[in-house]
């Protein structure tokens, strides 16, 4: 009966514990957006898991973690706008939860977004305007 009930709780606290990347990684991961040669360029990230977030560059932002890229538009007067994407990768770490965390773990990272991560800075290229002045 002892060993019965040790491995009814053992399975118990596998099933219930949190999966590797959640706890190790988290669900958020902080990025950069510049466009160099060009400050305060106003810029618009976009997707459907964080909706819109708008920065002004050089900007560093906190965003949730998505298995979906992020488009990226910025804006400056006497500039063409410059558009670029934020690649989301899949962590190294979501195989091993197979092995640790099976199918229930795999399955919480990749609900929460914790099994991705974002390209940690995002360079968006914007070209001047030629004969443009900017108004003051």
């Amino acid at each position: 009966m002892r060993g019965g009930l040790f491995t009814i709780l053992t399975t118990l606290g596998l099933l219930l514990m949190p999966s590797c990347a959640t706890i190790v990684k988290g669900t958020t991961q902080t990025i950069a957006i510049n466009t160099p040669g060009v400050p305060a360029a106003r810029c618009q990230l976009r997707s459907g898991a964080i909706g819109t977030v708008e920065v002004v560059t050089p900007a560093t932002v906190t965003l949730e973690k998505s298995q979906e890229n992020i488009t990226v538009r910025c804006s400056k007067e006497c500039y063409q706008d410059g558009a670029g994407v934020v690649t989301s990768f899949t962590e190294g770490m979501a195989a091993g939860n197979i092995i640790a965390g099976g199918v229930i773990g795999l399955g919480v990272d990749a609900a929460t977004g914790a099994m991705n991560k974002y390209a940690p800075e995002t360079i968006i290229v914007m070209v001047p305007i030629q004969g443009c002045r900017a108004s003051t």
